[in-house]
């Protein structure tokens, strides 16, 4: 089986997308991630130009990796320095890192204006460059940058330019696809005509400009590339760089080809994860293969066919990336999606049984007022449950209030919950405040009923959404809040739905404690 080596840049080009930076820590984290996935070189960073990335390079000294080779980047030579002065080539030379990789202009209209040196004097460069650093470290990689503008403008030139990286003992050529307006068709057709001039390795690096930075990618593999350069969720300039979380299960699943392990691939959606967490940004829920919907199904007919055979609605087994099928509930949802639901929740349920007919029109009744269930699967098992007589009943809901104080102009807003329950025929009265009014809701629920179930200290308020259902309304528009809750096994969603949004976030907020409850009753009884 061919192998392809797969070069990650996310530290270096993915940290370049706007909306991401990474410490010198996360870099590190990241780079032991990588490793353990099996990517074969790591771009750390470019050495000298920041002390973010000399700090990487001085750390990750002292670090054992298992088969990842660190990377660092840089340019060619200045066009007015000798080689052996050019302060960028000694800073890549001191990272003392085993691979180096430099960049080098290919299309002539920047060797002209954005150098503004000669087309002989840039050949010059690249080769003088890649020279020196081969006598200096045991691998160079050369990025041919810009190559395929430069091809399709000056064919000549832009292999010029390669033969003079392979003549100078690069180890690697790297066609790259800088402005990301490439089509598949055109990288083929250059791909091919490259790969039948030179002996040198070629690789792929590609920009997702067009939207096809992981098609160009793929296409250059099947024309002769050897090696893919991408990053972790397609971070990166612009609009990113080529996402090795869709190129390695492509390059394996789809095309056959080794880059890594099949036990180290069932790691990917937990490595998209990660870098997500690490980069503060939000999960993309509908990214291919890792995404939380990429094997999610909601029509009932789908439902009702995976189940037969997940392969008529999932084009991969969902574990072989670490990913897992969720069956929604919603009101498109059949009498399939719900007993698909009920075996999950360990609900004995007949699909004969009319209470099925019920859960559905109450679904759908419930749904036309606002509610939604895809994102609070733990407020519709609860409805689930009620419907079926298995919800147990742990307290009686007396009241609340909630008071929103600001005493001067200077001062911070104090907001204060009061939350009345009943107990076993005990009534409890308890207070709490908050930085905000849900806040300080949740607290008060959770100091009320941790007197009676300890459990409840447990239980942690990750996240809390709220969405406007009738914007035209204005202020008197219905709300609803989806929260996600969860103690230190596992993680639920709930939702609640008002024209009053701190009735709404009530409504979530019981749900989520109910279902802790319940679900906490259920194992201790399996106990």
């Amino acid at each position: 089986m061919k192998t392809i080596s797969i070069y990650d840049t996310t530290l270096r080009d993915g940290s370049q997308s706007e909306d991401v930076s990474f410490t010198v820590e996360d870099k590190i984290r990241i780079s032991h991630k990588l490793d353990e996935l099996g990517i074969k070189y790591i771009e750390g960073g470019w050495p000298g130009s920041n002390p973010k990335d000399m700090e990487f390079f001085n750390r990750i000294q002292n670090i054992n990796f298992k088969q990842a080779k660190i990377t660092a980047f840089g340019s060619t030579r200045h066009p007015t320095h000798k080689v052996k002065n050019d302060p960028n080539i000694k800073h890549l030379i001191a990272a003392n890192t085993d691979v180096i990789t430099i960049f080098g202009k290919s299309w002539d209209m920047h060797v002209n204006e954005a150098l503004s040196t000669t087309l002989n004097e840039n050949l010059n460069m690249v080769k003088d460059s890649v020279s020196y650093l081969k006598e200096n470290c045991s691998e160079v990689i050369f990025d041919a940058e810009h190559f395929f503008d430069g091809f399709k403008t000056n064919p000549e030139y832009a292999m010029k330019v390669l033969k003079e990286a392979e003549s100078a003992g690069a180890d690697w050529i790297i066609l790259c696809d800088t402005n990301g307006g490439s089509l598949p068709s055109e990288v083929g057709k250059i791909f091919s005509l490259v790969k039948s001039s030179i002996a040198t390795k070629i690789g792929i690096h590609t920009h997702n400009d067009s939207e096809l930075a992981v098609a160009n990618a793929l296409t250059a593999v099947q024309h002769g590339a050897e090696q893919v350069q991408g990053t972790i969720n397609g971070f990166g300039e612009r609009c990113g760089n080529a996402n090795l979380i869709s190129i390695i299960p492509n390059l394996k699943l789809k095309l056959g080809l080794n880059c890594i392990s099949d036990e180290q691939m069932q790691s990917l959606t937990d490595l998209s994860s990660f870098v997500y967490e690490l980069a503060n940004q939000a999960h993309w829920n509908h990214q291919p293969y890792v995404g939380k919907s990429a094997f999610a199904h909601k029509g009932g007919i789908h439902v009702s066919a995976i189940k037969k055979n997940s392969a008529t609605y999932e084009h991969i087994s969902p574990g072989s990336v670490g990913n897992v099928q969720r069956i929604l509930i919603s009101d498109l949802s059949g009498k399939s999606n719900i007993l698909s639901k009920a075996q999950e929740y360990g609900i004995s349920l007949d699909d004969q049984d009319p209470k099925i007919k019920n859960i559905l029109d109450n679904l759908k009744s419930l749904e036309q007022l606002g509610y939604q269930y895809e994102g609070a699967e733990a407020s519709f098992e609860l409805l689930m449950r009620d419907a079926l007589g298995e919800k147990k009943h742990f307290f009686d809901f007396i009241g609340f209030r909630v008071i929103v104080e600001q005493r001067g102009e200077d001062e911070k807003t104090i907001s204060e919950a009061t939350v009345k329950i009943r107990v076993n025929g005990v009534q409890e009265v308890t207070a709490a405040e908050g930085i905000g009014p849900v806040n300080a809701l949740d607290k008060a629920i959770k100091k009320a009923l941790g007197k009676f179930y300890p459990e409840m200290k447990d239980v942690t308020l990750f996240d809390y959404k709220v969405r406007i259902l009738d914007q035209k309304k204005g202020t008197q528009a219905k709300t609803r809040v989806l929260i996600e809750s969860g103690d230190h096994d596992s993680k639920w969603g709930t939702v609640g739905v008002s024209e009053n949004i701190i009735e709404a976030s009530w409504q979530a907020l019981i749900d989520s404690v109910e279902y802790k409850l319940n679900s906490f009753s259920k194992n201790s009884s399996n106990k």
